[in-house]
């Protein structure tokens, strides 16, 4: 057959990530979307701190009056604000957190001061500026101001700033539906019952672990036979999902027969082979159902061409769906602790280890290699007939969540 020749991943990724349909806005408590993204643009609904507050313990006290002596005349605490007007030569005493009496323009520290009864004379240093631990009003946010952009992860922080902002349920994207299809004659299902001539079922297992960092619904399928029959079923079964990967069965072999079956099976085949290494023989196709698209991403069945495929394409896939902004991921600059040698046509993707400040290649780059990958926290990314590089050299890297090492 005539092969297609091989696209950059930029043209690739830009091409599937044009294809992700944009799933329905939904609204889930606050504390429920961990980990999703904001569907809408986030507004304050009030302003914070709603009025001034003292950010130390110690005694408010008007702003021409920082010398004393002062004589204390109540206490404001959070939750509790003093109901008077503070006036010269008065202070109350005020807690972390509480409102600021009117009349107060400074709040002192207690250690900088000495009380007996209700006399409160000076020992240290009145504040500098006067406000210098107060937190005025609106210093986070006012009331419409807008907080957070469509499009960011939501996390911890962001949570609890839409709580303070005054949402109790945010706009989110549905949560995609992927299906994972591992493929081949080859593949025991039961680890523990593997026979000589075949090779337990990993590569599912990994790319349900990488989908499932993000809020995904997934299942798995498989292992599924190399035959025209057993792949149709198996797409059928997965009919449902927003997305469905395969791993194996992508490549030009007599048994890669997952293009035949898809063609067979209604979908359109949207681009197949990037030029990067390792995952050369990635494709993906298009299949429309019940007035919507299914994506189908064909990894290859290598597991580490079929992890770096699922992290430069899948991962993003994913993220654009659920409403990301920043859905490719990012690097970052490092140096080499080990030489490299020139690169071929392909942008290469080297497995490494970086410490912070370097980052050393795995001395095993094969495609099949499990444990290089597991003991990898970092990508190098390689770009095509990139000259050997030295000890030293500037090198660029995309960190990866790899369990304990990164």
């Amino acid at each position: 057959m005539s092969l297609p020749p091989p696209i950059t991943l930029e043209e690739a990724r830009d091409r599937l990530l044009a294809l992700a349909p944009l799933l329905p806005v939904e609204h889930v408590d606050a504390e429920g979307c961990l980990g999703r993204y904001l569907a809408q643009s986030l507004h304050a609904r009030r302003t914070h701190p709603p009025t001034d507050l003292s950010a130390m313990d110690g005694y408010a006290v008007t702003a021409g009056d920082l010398s004393g002596p002062w004589r204390v005349v109540g206490e404001s605490a959070a939750g509790h604000p003093y109901s008077g007007t503070v006036h010269s030569g008065e202070a109350v005493r005020i807690s972390t957190g509480a409102i600021l009496p009117m009349g107060a323009k400074a709040v002192i520290l207690q250690e900088d001061l000495a009380r007996e009864a209700a006399n409160l004379t000076l020992t240290g240093e009145p504040p500098e500026p006067a406000d210098r631990h107060i937190r005025h009003c609106g210093m986070d946010f006012f009331e419409n101001s807008e907080v957070m952009p469509a499009g960011i992860r939501i996390g911890p922080a962001q949570a609890a700033l839409a709580i303070a902002c005054g949402y109790r349920h945010l706009p989110v994207r549905r949560i995609p539906r992927l299906a994972v299809i591992d493929i081949g004659d080859e593949l025991a299902a039961d680890p523990e019952c593997c026979a000589p001539h075949q090779i337990p079922a990993s590569n599912g297992a990994m790319l349900m672990a990488l989908a499932r960092s993000l809020p995904i619904a997934a299942s798995r399928i498989g292992p599924v036979a190399d035959t025209l029959a057993a792949l149709t079923a198996a797409f059928e079964g997965a009919a449902d999902s927003d997305v469905i990967v395969t791993s194996g069965g992508a490549s030009v072999g007599d048994h890669d027969l997952v293009l035949p079956a898809l063609e067979g099976w209604g979908a359109n085949l949207d681009f197949w082979r990037v030029a990067i290494k390792p995952g050369k023989p990635i494709l993906v196709a298009t299949r429309e159902r019940n007035g919507r698209i299914q994506i189908i991403l064909g990894l290859p069945g290598n597991p580490v061409s079929s992890f770096v495929t699922a992290y430069h394409f899948l991962m993003p896939l994913l993220r654009r769906m659920l409403g990301s902004s920043q859905a490719t991921p990012l690097q970052i600059a490092t140096y080499l602790a080990a030489p490299l040698r020139a690169n071929g046509p392909r942008r290469e993707f080297l497995r490494g280890n970086w410490d912070g400040e370097n980052v050393v290649p795995q001395t095993n780059q094969d495609s099949g290699a499990l444990a290089a990958l597991a003991a990898s926290n970092v990508l190098i990314d390689r770009p095509s007939f990139a000259p050997a590089a030295q000890v030293g050299d500037p090198v660029r890297v995309f960190l990866l969540e790899n369990g304990g090492i990164a």
